[in-house]
């Protein structure tokens, strides 16, 4: 059987170490599905920023239209106390980013990597692989290829 047809084990990247048990798989399964929540929300807070940023834009826009319809106190109370206001005390949106990267999203992925190093000589994604190997049918199906990023989930 070629290796695009043989699906039934894990390509050798994604192949259990010998002695890694079965728990040991699953919770770094676990850790790997909660850094991927992670990425989520880091993802989300990017979207807020990026959402912030803009509303922040179009508020000067609103100033600068409030100007022209001849609404300079009414622009100057938008102006004064909307554009460029902090979302929380002291910081904008990037700097709440900055203190998640640093207080948890890089600690987060630095312990993930140092246990899939140490517990499973740095191979990602065993549970996964595991899984695939035993949902897909014996032989695979004509998509399958081993080690390319149409075969995985």
């Amino acid at each position: 059987m070629s290796d695009e047809q043989n699906t039934s084990t894990p390509d050798t990247a994604h192949q259990r170490p010998e002695g890694v048990s079965d728990k040991t798989v699953e919770a770094l399964g676990a850790l790997s599905k909660a850094l991927e929540t992670t990425e989520r929300a880091r993802g989300a807070l990017y979207e807020f920023h990026q959402l912030t940023g803009t509303a922040d834009f179009q508020i000067e826009d609103a100033v600068r239209l409030l100007r022209e319809a001849g609404h300079k106190e009414e622009a100057d109370i938008v102006e004064g106390d909307l554009l460029g206001r902090n979302v929380i005390p002291g910081h904008w949106t990037f700097q709440i980013i900055e203190a998640y990267n640093q207080t948890y999203y890089h600690p987060f992925t630095d312990i993930e990597r140092r246990l899939v190093q140490e517990l499973a000589q740095g191979r990602d994604h065993l549970f996964e692989a595991e899984l695939k190997a035993k949902r897909r049918p014996t032989g695979g199906t004509p998509q399958d290829t081993h080690g390319h990023a149409a075969s995985s989930r």
